[in-house]
C-alpha cells in the first residue's frame, strides 16, 4: 500500500480518495497503541528525521512515537542545536541530511514553501509538519479522522471554525480537507482576523459567533496566532474572549451534543474556557491520540509498508 506521491506537502494536492485511504489506514494503525508492547516491524530498517525550525510538542512528539512504534530509526533535529545556528541554509541542511540516506524527512518551518523546497531536491519523502501560515496537512487529516471516528461520517456535516482564521495554517488545511470530503464549513472571528477573500476558500464567513455555532455538528476553536500578526489587529485578549471565547453559557446556544475541537496549544480563558475544554463533548485529547494513528499511516504509506508486517 502506497500513496500516489513521494511527499505530503499540502491538502490541496490530495485527491478525496487519497484522504480516505489515509484515514482508513490510520483506523487499522490505531490498534497498535492499545497493545501491551507497542511495536511492529513495518518500518524496520527505515530512517525518519524530524527537522523542526519551530517549537512543537504534539506534532514532533507524535511523529517520533509513530516512527518508533513502526520500528523506524527516528532522529530529532532542532534548529537550536544544529548547524542552522551557524548560518547554514535550509537547502544545505537538506543536502547534508540526504547524504545520510534517510527515508523520510518531516519538516516544520516558519517560511511557507520550505517543505516544497526540500521535496523538489531530496530523494527522501518529505512531510510538511507546518510551514508558516500556509498549511498543516497532518493536523487536518487527524481532525477528519477524529470527526469520522465519533460521528461515523464526514459528508453532510457542518463544522464551524472560530478564531484567527487569517493566520492559521490549521484553518487553511482543514477548510480544504473538509470541503474535499463533503463537509460544510463556516468560519467566524473578528473582521481583522478573517481572510480577505473568503469566496476563494468556498466557506461561509461571519463575525457573529453564536450564528456560526448555532447548528454546527462540530466547533473547532483556534488560538490567536500572536507570533504571526501585528499588534493592532485586536484591542485586547480580554475583549476577544468576551466576544469570541467559547464558554458554557455560549455553548448552550449550540446544537445539543455538539463536539468541541482545538488543535492546541490551548489558551484557556481566551478562546475556550476550561469547563468547555475539559467538558463531556471535548475531543481535544482524542485529537492528540489520533495524531499518532494518522502519522503512523503516513509514514507507512509513503515508504511502501507491507500489510503483513503489521
Amino acid at each position: 500500500m502506497t500513496l500516489k506521491r513521494k511527499d505530503l506537502l499540502t491538502i490541496r494536492e490530495l485527491e478525496p480518495e487519497e484522504i480516505h485511504q489515509i484515514l482508513d489506514t490510520a483506523d487499522s494503525m490505531k490498534e497498535i497503541g492499545t497493545r501491551e508492547i507497542k511495536k511492529v516491524p513495518a518500518l524496520r530498517g527505515k530512517t525518519v528525521i524530524n527537522l523542526f525550525y519551530e517549537a512543537s510538542t504534539r506534532t514532533r512528539t507524535s511523529f517520533e512515537i509513530a516512527g518508533k512504534w513502526l520500528s523506524a530509526d527516528v532522529i530529532n533535529i532542532a534548529s537550536t542545536v544544529s548547524s542552522m545556528t551557524k548560518g547554514e541554509s535550509l537547502l544545505d541542511t537538506g543536502k547534508t541530511l540526504q547524504a545520510m540516506r534517510p527515508d523520510v524527512v518531516i519538516i516544520r518551518h516558519p517560511v511557507p514553501g520550505a517543505p516544497k523546497l526540500l521535496a523538489d531536491r531530496l530523494q527522501a519523502a518529505i512531510i510538511n509538519a507546518g510551514d508558516g501560515a500556509h498549511e498543516h496537512p497532518t493536523q487536518a487529516l487527524l481532525d477528519l479522522f477524529t470527526i469520522r471516528e465519533r460521528l461515523g461520517r464526514l459528508e453532510g456535516l457542518r463544522v464551524a471554525i472560530v478564531g484567527d482564521i487569517s493566520h492559521s495554517r490549521v484553518a487553511r488545511s482543514n477548510i480544504q480537507a473538509m470541503r474535499k470530503t463533503g463537509i460544510e464549513v463556516r468560519v467566524a472571528g473578528p473582521a481583522t482576523l478573517l481572510p480577505r477573500y473568503p469566496e476563494q476558500l468556498g466557506v461561509q464567513v461571519t463575525t457573529d459567533l453564536e450564528a456560526a455555532i448555532a447548528d454546527a455538528d462540530v466547533i473547532m476553536m483556534l488560538r490567536i496566532q500572536r507570533e504571526r500578526q501585528g499588534p493592532t489587529l485586536l484591542p485586547s485578549l480580554r475583549e476577544y474572549s468576551r466576544l469570541f471565547g467559547l464558554n458554557v453559557e455560549r455553548l448552550k446556544k449550540a446544537k445539543e451534543g455538539v463536539l468541541i475541537m482545538h488543535p492546541g496549544p490551548l489558551n484557556r480563558g481566551v478562546e475556550i474556557s476550561p469547563e468547555v475544554a475539559d467538558g463531556p463533548y471535548s475531543l481535544i485529547l482524542d485529537q492528540v491520540t489520533n495524531g499518532l494513528a494518522i502519522r503512523m499511516a503516513l509514514l507507512y504509506l509513503l515508504t511502501g509498508g507491507h500489510p503483513a508486517e503489521r
